[in-house]
């Protein structure tokens, strides 16, 4: 199995284009350990041939050209694509938005959960993907399923998926108050585990995640390796960044650090390769000679950067 973390920023990606926070000015300078990043997506293969994606990204298109193996053959159809299949883990405008940039009449499935389907289905936007092309299939929000082409066909990557703590998409909010509760887990958002028929390995991809439950810790026991969210450092970082009036936990997302935070919940949890993806444009870890990130290293933790393989 073949895993490409092909964009591991959260949503407005690093630097975001409105964002003059110091780290974002850090990137734009070329600072020395401070590297751009596209918002979060990756894809996997089990024949290195046909790819599928783990949710799509407003910067879909760009992470196409940055990644070859995702890009048209040059024996392929003039038209023509490796991308079998888009799996969602919510309804995030930074997970779903780049479905539109994949309209051009080009077969290929999308999975999701019934809560996301019907998010789809009540933006008519999304009727550009036609679904006698683009066929829309349901998530079932416990179980193993193999994932399929458009035409039916398996392409050998098979996901477990369950839901997790976490919150329904921002704009789907009925209120502007900062405070109000919006939390959900019933499968608005989901965890993933990926695999290949007859693999023995296994990567858990969970990009959102508002806190890590007896159940979460159980199932990723001697998991090989896990994708999870790492938007932010501490619980109130956007707020003390003076960029936002949101904690991470109003907004889905456990922090990196803390009694709560993640690293502390999977401390005593046997994982094999630890990698925090989604990470928002005020996390300090962005910073390689910053102190919390080898705080993060130190703990047995990876910060994802784009271009990252995997095998297992």
């Amino acid at each position: 199995m073949h895993v490409k973390i092909i964009g591991s920023a959260a949503g407005g990606g690093f630097p975001q284009w409105n964002c003059n926070y110091r780290l974002s000015r850090a990137a734009r300078a070329g600072m020395s350990g401070v590297h751009s990043r596209t918002q979060s997506c990756i894809a996997a293969s089990a024949d290195g041939t046909g790819w599928v994606l783990f949710n799509a990204s407003p910067d879909i298109r760009q992470q196409i050209a940055q990644t070859p193996d995702l890009r048209p053959a040059a024996e392929a159809p003039l038209r023509s694509t490796p991308i079998r299949a888009v799996v969602l883990t919510n309804a995030d405008i930074d997970h779903i938005a780049g479905l539109l940039s994949l309209r051009e009449r080009q077969p290929f499935a999308v999975y999701a959960t019934a809560q996301v389907l019907a998010t789809l289905e009540a933006n008519s936007i999304f009727s550009v993907l036609d679904a006698a092309i683009v066929p829309r299939r349901l998530l079932a929000p416990m179980g193993e399923l193999a994932i399929c082409d458009a035409g039916g066909r398996e392409t050998g990557v098979v996901v477990d998926v369950f839901p997790v703590p976490g919150k329904i998409a921002l704009y789907l909010e009925q209120s502007g108050d900062p405070s109000a509760d919006f939390s959900s887990e019933t499968g608005d958002t989901i965890g993933v585990r990926i695999t290949g028929a007859g693999s023995r390995g296994a990567a858990f991809y969970i990009p959102g995640c508002a806190r890590i439950d007896a159940a979460l810790r159980t199932r990723l026991a001697d998991a090989a390796c896990l994708l999870f969210d790492g938007t932010l450092y501490t619980d109130d970082e956007m707020i003390a960044a003076q960029v936002g009036q949101k904690t991470g936990a109003r907004m889905g997302h456990i922090a990196m650090s803390g009694e709560a935070g993640s690293i502390a919940g999977l401390a005593d949890v046997k994982i094999g390769r630890r990698i925090f993806v989604h990470i928002n444009n005020t996390n300090p870890v962005l910073d390689e000679n910053s102190a919390e990130h080898a705080a993060v290293k130190a703990a047995g933790w990876e910060v994802a950067s784009d271009g990252m393989e995997l095998e297992f």
